[in-house]
């Protein structure tokens, strides 16, 4: 079995800032989660909202939990509320349906855990993430078709 290692998930934490800085999005946190949906590494721009880490981590939960990411939640919530509601309900609220939420694979397709971004809007997070992700020599399912940056 392959694990996301320390290393690994910083890389992708590091590179996924770097580009909210480049592109000059808002304030970012990221954080970065083992298959079984346990924090490896998180960080948070000085100055962003001490709700970020509650945010990315519901994102990359939610991926997890669902085995796809968070966009496509984002989307079955606007098909099926009442689907949404439930997740909300069993998951005592820890799934966050909003684009930013990536599973991270490996080279055989194996899902080595997620990455959640919180802080600009959900299509700019996403780009981060896929951003930090390809950094780090991984791959990202985003789940249903990302929009174009």
């Amino acid at each position: 079995m392959s694990l996301l290692k320390l290393s690994q998930a910083v890389a992708i934490i590091d590179a996924a800032l770097a580009e909210g800085r480049k592109r000059n999005f808002s304030l970012l946190a990221v954080a970065v989660l083992d298959p079984g949906g346990h924090v490896i590494a998180f960080k948070r721009e000085d100055g962003a909202s001490f709700l970020r880490f509650e945010l990315a981590y519901g994102k990359a939960w939610g991926a997890l939990a669902m085995g796809f990411g968070s966009r496509e939640l984002a989307e079955r919530a606007g098909k099926q509320p009442a689907f949404i509601n439930a997740l909300a309900a069993v998951t005592q609220g820890r799934m966050v349906p909003s684009p930013g939420g990536v599973l991270v694979t490996g080279a055989d397709g194996q899902v080595l855990g997620a990455v959640g971004i919180s802080g600009d809007t959900g299509d700019n997070d996403e780009v981060c993430a896929l951003a930090g992700i390809a950094a780090a020599g991984l791959s990202a399912i985003p789940g249903a078709k990302a929009k174009p940056a």
